[in-house]
């Protein structure tokens, strides 16, 4: 398994969007299997979300500081994504709002994911070499594995605050 923390984040992607594609395809009353992929949804987002928040963002804006504006913009999406993980969280597919919720989240992450695949991912490519890109991939590695997956782990919900005050 490659370390390189564009792989790794690319690769968290995938997984992501195939469940929102899962979501997507399940149709108006499958309730039970909205359910579990939103909970699938918000676990892997949450997790993601932090390694970002903690390691990727934070070494990226020290080596590579002419992509501090997407940073600083991924920070916000990623607050964005989290407010909404954790209000659906609190919910039920049964509520009205619970699809329209899951359809807004899904479209600001698709966003999200699309500019830093598109745009500022391969400016950090080309700006780091692959010792460099491997060692943040390693610190995503660990990071993730004390990574909280419910956005009111308190982990969670220190990472949401810190964003706020950057």
């Amino acid at each position: 398994m490659s370390t390189d923390a564009i792989v790794l984040l690319k690769e968290d992607h995938k997984a992501v969007r195939k469940l929102f594609r899962d979501f997507e395809a399940a149709g108006e009353r499958a309730t039970k299997t909205k359910s579990r992929l939103v909970r699938q949804i918000i676990e892997e987002l949450t997790a993601h979300t932090y390694i970002e928040n903690q390691v990727m963002y934070p070494r990226v804006r020290e080596l590579v500081p002419e992509v501090d504006g997407d940073v600083l913009e991924g920070y916000e999406e990623h607050h964005v994504a989290d407010v909404l993980c954790a209000e659906l969280a609190l919910m039920s597919p049964r509520d009205e709002r619970f699809d329209a919720k899951t359809t807004v989240l899904i479209e600001s992450m698709n966003h999200h994911m699309g500019e830093e695949e598109g745009e500022w991912f391969p400016k950090v490519r080309a700006a780091l070499g692959r010792k460099e890109l491997q060692e943040i991939g390693e610190e995503l590695l660990e990071a993730k594995q004390k990574a909280p997956r419910n956005p009111a782990h308190p982990r969670a919900l220190k990472k949401a605050a810190d964003a706020l005050f950057r």
